[in-house]
């Protein structure tokens, strides 16, 4: 095993399942779960929506960018935020410990699965749509993904069972 495969990053937009497959594939690989908002919460002292609301969307991303890039973690399935990708020293740093794995979603799923946008916590820059923030932040997911995963149609569970067997054959090879 290498050092990458000792971890595991789910990256992809908000709703894709990252907390929930996360905690899933987890449990089954016997491995630790780190949900990254919680520990840039605990680091902080705030609430998520505090830091933006102090800071801005920009701030939030530098405090992101600053947890994520000094991240440790051993035998792990961590869930960043979906604005994990605009944070170069993070991806870097994730994509060296860990292999990274896109939750694809197509725009449609990603729309019915929302719901409300700030309940969920997602940050729009003024004039942007979520179909906006779909299409730029979708080529970026796929440059930094080693495994693709399209979830489209599938439950959380057939979705860690194909990761689980993708997995596992990696280990095999």
């Amino acid at each position: 095993m290498t050092q990458k495969d000792r971890n595991f990053t789910l990256i992809g937009m908000p709703a894709s399942g990252k907390s929930t497959i996360g905690v899933l594939l987890a449990k089954r690989l016997g491995y630790s779960f780190v949900d990254v908002d919680i520990v840039i919460q605990e680091k902080e002292g705030r609430l998520l929506k505090e830091i933006i609301a102090q800071e801005g969307t920009e701030g939030f991303m530098a405090v992101e960018n600053r947890i994520n890039a000094s991240l440790e973690a051993e035998h792990s399935v961590i869930a960043p935020g979906g604005s994990v990708i605009y944070g170069k020293e993070a991806m870097e740093h994730l994509k060296e410990i860990s292999t990274v794995i896109y939750l694809k979603l197509t725009y449609e799923e990603l729309e019915s699965r929302l719901g409300n946008l700030v309940d969920r916590g997602v940050v729009l820059k003024e004039g942007m749509t979520l179909r906006d923030l779909y299409n730029e932040r979708v080529p970026c997911y796929e440059k930094y993904a080693d495994i693709t995963i399209d979830e489209t149609g599938q439950t959380a569970g057939e979705t860690v069972d194909h990761l689980r067997r993708l997995i596992e054959k990696r280990f095999d090879s």
